[in-house]
This record gives C-alpha cells, structure tokens and sequence, in this order.
C-alpha cells in the first residue's frame, strides 16, 4: 500500500520506511518485527493538514500493535498460553480521536481549557515567537524573564526584541519559548542537526537475568499482572501509560507537591491509572519511590535527566540498581542534542523545527490577513511520542523473556524529523469528519465524557477500567486491580 494516492479502506505497514512503517524502530528489541495485515481500517486521510499527521498516528499505534503481537509470541515461545491468540487492531477514526483526546473531553458538560492566555505565538520584532505559560511556574518565569507584572504588557514586551532574543531571555530564566524557525534554519542549527541523526527509539540493551514478565491469562488483558511506575507528565508520557493501563497493567503515576498536574490534564489522562504525590526531597518519600521502582516492571520518566541524576532516577541510575527494569524515557530535544535538558512541550517543539513555518498561513481579520504561523491539527508529537513509548515498553518487556532489558529513549524532536521526513499528503481538500465513540463515567470531579482507548480486542473494543480518580489521593504502594469507577454508558 503507498502512501500517497488514494485514500485505502483497511491498512499494513508497506516494506521499508515510512510512517506506516514506524514498527521498524522495534527491531532492536523484538528481533523479527511482526506485520499482521489489515492491523487498521478507515480511510488513510482526514485531517487535511500540511503534513501526514495521519500517517504518523496510525504508524506510531502500529508500532504498539507490533509490541504486542512480539509479546504474545514471546510468552507463546515459552510455553505459556497467555492472551497469545488475541488480535489487536485499530482504525482511523479510533486514532483521530485518541490523539484529540483532550478536546473531546467533557467535564460535566464543560470543555478543558486547554491554553492559558499567555500560551501562543506572540509577533517579534523580527518575526514570530511560541510561548508557553499553561504552567503558573512558567507563566511566572516568562514574566520575570522580560521584566514584566502585567500580561498585558506581553504583547508590547515581545514586539521590542527579535524572536531570538526572547526564546534566549525566558528560556535563561526557566520559562518555555521558541523562535519559529524555517526548516532550514532549524536543520543549520546545532539542535537541529543533532535532531536529524536522532533515532524514533533510541536503545540500550544488555543481557540480564531476572524475572519474567507476568504471563497473561488465556483470553485476559495482554499486560494483566505488569507494574508500570510512571514518572511523567503533561501528554505523552501519561497518554501512554493510560493505554497501558486499559491493558491490564497496574500503573501508578508520582507527580511532585511542588509543581501540581494541570487538573484538565489529570482527567484527559488520569484514566487505567491510580495518582500519588511524593516529594523527593524527603529521604523517606524518596525511598518509598525507589522500593516501588524495585518492584515495578516498568518505570517511564518524563522529567529532565539532569534533575531525576540529583535523586538516583534518571535511567541509568535505576537500570543499575535494578537489573530487570524496563525504563523508558523522553525529553524534547534528542539525546544528543545542546539543548538535551532544556524544557519543551509539542507547541514549542513545532515553532522551532519548523513544523509552525510549515504550516503556516493567512491570519484572522485582526491580523490583516498577514501570514502567521500555524500548527498541527492535534498535538501529534507528544501522542506519537507516547504511543511509541508504549511500544517501547512492550517491546522491551518482550525482550526480558530472552533474559535482555534495557532502556528506550525518544523525544518530541526524532519524532518531529518522522514527520517532516515523510512524503507529504495527498489529503483531501478539506477535513473529514470520522466518527467518534464516546463514553460516560462518574468521577470526583463529575461526570466525564470522553472517548475510548484507540485498541481493539478480538473484535472488542478496549475500554479503561477505571476513570481519573482524585489527584494524588493513592497511597505509594502496588495494588492490582486498583478500582475505580468504570463507563456507565456508552
């Protein structure tokens, strides 16, 4: 099946490269990388952007199908009846909504906010600038960084200096911001040519002896019995464990008292997943955190190397204490990258590689009709991120069965290059509506509306067992089967 062309009904991964084909990256970690056919249904396009976003959300959730069809053969091999015979598959209109997520949210009838008015582009000088300000800390240090007390002075405070001059001003000070950048002048900068070498996944794999990962019961959840330890925040990283969750795994998700998930992020990705608070700069919470990593399966980590090194968490440190771990990693920029242990988020990410350039246009009324940047149609980067994270983790637990682990590494950065690298769409001239499934549940918060996983079980749609519960209100230990409120209707 090409790529390009006519929009197909049902799909495979075609030989070779290609966003399609983004199951290749498994390859060092499941060996052989199964290709199931017809693993998706639905037409090939729907966004009708720029880019072949849906390329890269079918490809990054064929990647994970992938990982699962190598565990399943993985426990098959060693002689455990498991959910081996279980086919799973999904559909466009499952990835469209699962990578719009947050926006088919409803809380009570209520849509997330989802930008804080300090958050978007701003006009430079220059040129054009990204800011990001959803964070108080953020919003705060974006502030200070150009000497301001009032947002409303935000806009005058940009227009006086050049894009560089601001993403270089806030980001010195702690904040978030990127200079959009053409994608030439992002591939002749230096984090732009260490993003271009940088791998979908990274891998380090090593022989290790230890415990096989839990076999699932015949007909059961593929990754009923693991334990996932999940250390990120935001989209990718939680969007990925909340998958793993509807799977049957047991995740638990650690974020610090000192810098709180946004509330509308905690009920967009808080479901299949239990949520606690620890403040690692007490030596006892600290410690209960490394026994549950000692315990876990897998551990994901989302924050910057460099601040998990100063606690003994960053990837290294954990994969040498604890042999048997899968540890899955991300950060924004690449691994190799100068900008390796700067902070980012998918918007920042786009403005600089030159994604916004590219997907830019004629502005509102308001702007003249004078071109500005633009954007994905989702926040593609960060859910592609975390479905290959996902696949990651599964690969990587398939490969304990052959007495390997190790750690997986990617970033918003290698996956922006995916994107850009591919051949562009031959997308409709418009969007295409696809439909959208949606369930209900009760939770703390209220009623949620909200779309299901992006799975399907033998014919089955996957469902979340449980919804968002109360933030930070689980106790710091494992507990399988965690409980929870489940959909009340459909």
């Amino acid at each position: 099946m090409s790529e390009t062309g006519s929009a197909p009904e049902t799909g495979s991964a075609p030989e070779g490269g290609g966003l399609l084909a983004l199951r290749r990256h498994l390859a060092p970690a499941t060996g052989a990388v199964p290709d199931t056919d017809g693993w998706w249904s639905g037409p090939r396009w729907w966004w009708a952007g720029a880019l072949d976003v849906e390329g890269l959300a079918l490809g990054s959730l064929g990647a994970l199908i992938a990982a699962l069809d190598a565990l399943a053969a993985a426990d098959a091999e060693a002689g455990g009846a498991a959910a081996s015979g279980r086919r799973v598959t999904t559909s466009s209109a499952l990835a469209e909504a699962s990578f719009d997520s947050i926006r088919h949210l409803r809380v009570d009838g209520r849509p997330p906010d989802i930008w804080a008015p300090m958050s978007g582009f701003r006009r430079a000088r220059d040129g054009w600038v990204r800011l990001h300000a959803n964070y108080p800390h953020h919003a705060r240090r974006l502030l200070e960084a150009l000497g301001l007390e009032d947002p409303e002075q935000l806009d005058g405070a940009v227009l006086e200096r050049t894009a560089h001059e601001v993403e270089e001003a806030v980001r010195g000070a702690g904040g978030v911001a990127a200079a959009v950048r053409t994608r030439q002048e992002w591939q002749e900068s230096p984090p732009g040519r260490a993003a271009a070498v940088e791998p979908w996944i990274r891998w380090s794999l090593e022989d290790a002896a230890g415990r096989r990962p839990p076999a699932a019961e015949p007909g059961g959840l593929p990754l009923a019995g693991v334990r996932v330890l999940d250390l990120t925040r935001v989209i990718a990283g939680p969007s990925a464990t909340r998958l793993l969750g509807a799977l049957g795994a047991d995740v638990l998700r650690i974020d610090p008292p000192q810098h709180p998930e946004l509330l509308d992020a905690h009920l967009d990705t808080g479901f299949a997943k239990r949520s606690a608070v620890a403040d690692l700069r007490d030596p006892f919470q600290l410690g209960r955190i490394r026994d549950l990593a000692a315990a876990a399966d897998v551990v994901f980590l989302g924050y910057r190397q460099g601040a998990l090194a100063r606690f003994g968490l960053d990837a290294a440190a954990l994969r040498e204490s604890f042999a048997h771990l899968a540890v899955v990693t991300l950060n924004a920029w690449g691994w190799d990258s100068p900008w390796a242990d700067a902070r980012g988020f998918d918007s920042i990410v786009q403005a600089a590689c030159g994604v916004a350039h590219l997907c830019g246009g004629p502005g509102t009324r308001r702007d003249d009709g004078a071109w500005r940047p633009g954007a994905l149609p989702v926040q593609a980067l960060d859910h592609a991120t975390g479905m290959g994270m996902a696949a990651a983790a599964v690969a990587l637990l398939a490969a304990r069965g052959r007495g390997i682990a190790g750690t997986a590494r990617l970033s918003l950065a290698a996956t922006a290059e995916e994107l850009l690298r591919a051949d562009r769409p031959a997308a409709p001239a418009q969007a295409v509506g696809l439909p959208v499934e949606t369930r209900q549940a009760h939770s703390a918060y209220g009623v949620l509306k909200f779309v299901p996983p992006p799975l399907v079980l033998d014919g089955t749609q996957l469902e979340y067992p449980n919804g968002p519960l109360p933030y930070g209100g689980s106790a710091l230990v494992w507990t399988q089967g965690a409980g929870g409120v489940g959909p009340v209707s459909s």
